[in-house]
């Protein structure tokens, strides 16, 4: 298969849809997925609505990394439920998944990066992760081919890769044999609601009957919610990624400094990607959500470039309507995939990035690059809740470029609170109404 998934990508689950179903979840990426998963061992009857293609947007171009180390506190025991979840999935599906525990590196450029690092030893601890601090020296170790030094390191060898754009199909191919009902290019328009409630959902290959929807649109979370009145300071930022022809070892792991950061690949090769970089096309949603991102904005100012407008389709374009009739064609069919330009001076310089730490290897060839974007929210942590106003909804967005990891434990968290068991972790920090009733919204000890 060929990196990211776009609508060039064959449709595998052509459907039709059922007229009726237990839960519909909207979006075919790995929160959508996984929650689906999860509610069919439960019993349900579950319909999975794709506008375009399984992880055709984020969830195939993401990093592939597979990570317990630097999360937000609130994010980390649902992330070591996660990995528990992988390792089983890894067994159950076997090597088709692509799940190799090879560990992740953080690389500290300076002394105050590396006490950053070892402050948040509390939490892996905390939590029984294996997280320790490295010297320089171990460092070195671990990278003996680079021709720069670091002043320290934060290693968790019982961190994981993946290749997105093959586990996350793989895994709803899984959760079709397990009886979930997928299909692709078939868009949500609206939701149905009788009595003030949700009755089920109207797509463009017409309606489903169903008591409880979940929304895991990522990207388009915002824009589906704010036509039934539900706010939702979501914006979206791009992020570009880049991949290397098959190159000889020089760290089978993932790593990332304050600049950069590389990832080995099943096939040999390598994902690239800035960690210091990322850029934001600004619309109506974004003037809106200013004073809500403007702590997270301060913080991180230095590293994202604003640009003109948002291009023509997406969420936030200044041309994408807000409200529409679901009798008609909407927003999610007129954009079946946000499928972005990659940044091309970014692009030469990760290869300059990669030449520089590994000059024996110099500039790298390049087999793919890409971009995706990136649904965050001003506390870069998602909401997973309900929404009071409209009972029978379940929202799970804004994973803030977190969720390919952390997928199939929240696909979980998710599937529990639609069925209203316990979830086993604390949600409060998800919670929708913390934008809307003077929580103070700041990211949390991440890294």
């Amino acid at each position: 298969m060929t990196f990211p998934i776009t609508d060039r990508t064959p449709i595998r689950f052509p459907g039709p849809p059922p007229a009726d179903a237990d839960v519909v979840v909207i979006g075919g990426g790995v929160i959508g997925v996984m929650t689906a998963w999860f509610l069919r061992d439960q019993g349900l009857r579950v319909t999975l609505c794709e506008k375009g293609r399984i992880a055709g947007e984020q969830s195939s171009r993401n990093w592939g990394w597979v990570r317990q180390q630097g999360r937000d506190p609130a994010e980390l025991p649902i992330m070591v439920e996660s990995m528990r979840i992988w390792q089983r999935l890894a067994q159950e599906i076997g090597p088709g998944l692509g799940f190799r525990q090879t560990g992740v590196l953080y690389l500290a450029d300076s002394v105050a990066q590396m006490a950053r690092y070892e402050g948040w030893l509390p939490h892996a601890r905390a939590n029984g992760v294996d997280t320790r601090a490295l010297s320089a020296a171990q460092v070195a170790a671990l990278l003996p081919q680079a021709a720069r030094t670091w002043t320290g390191g934060l290693w968790t060898a019982s961190d994981a890769r993946a290749e997105p754009w093959v586990a996350v199909p793989t895994l709803a191919q899984a959760a079709a044999r397990r009886g979930v009902t997928l299909v692709e290019s078939c868009a949500v328009r609206a939701l149905d609601i009788a009595a003030g409630r949700v009755a089920g959902v109207v797509t463009e290959q017409g309606r489903i009957r169903a008591g409880r929807v979940v929304v895991a649109a990522g990207a388009w979370s915002r824009l589906f919610l704010g036509a039934h009145g539900v706010r939702l300071p979501q914006l979206s930022v791009l992020a570009t990624v880049a991949a290397t022809a098959a190159l000889p070892s020089v760290f089978d792991g993932a790593a990332t400094d304050s600049a950069f950061a590389f990832r080995r690949r099943a096939d040999g090769g390598y994902t690239l990607a800035p960690s210091d970089h990322h850029d934001f096309f600004p619309g109506r949603d974004a003037l809106a959500s200013l004073r809500a991102f403007w702590p997270v904005v301060q913080q991180d100012w230095r590293h994202t470039v604003l640009h003109p407008f948002a291009p023509k389709g997406f969420p936030d374009a200044w041309s994408t309507p807000r409200r529409w009739s679901p009798d008609a064609a909407t927003p999610f069919e007129r954009c079946r995939i946000l499928n972005p330009a990659p940044n091309g001076r970014i692009i030469q310089r990760l290869r300059d990035d990669f030449a520089l730490r590994f000059p024996a290897l110099g500039r790298p060839p390049l087999t793919a690059a890409w971009a995706g974007m990136i649904d965050t929210l001003p506390d870069v942590v998602p909401v997973v809740d309900h929404v009071a106003a409209i009972p029978g909804l379940t929202v799970a967005t804004g994973m803030s470029g977190h969720g390919f990891g952390i997928g199939p434990g929240m696909g979980r968290v998710v599937a529990a609170l639609v069925t209203g068991t316990d979830p086993g972790h604390d949600l409060s920090r998800f919670r929708l109404a913390r934008f809307s009733d003077g929580t103070r919204l700041r990211p949390g000890p991440s890294l």
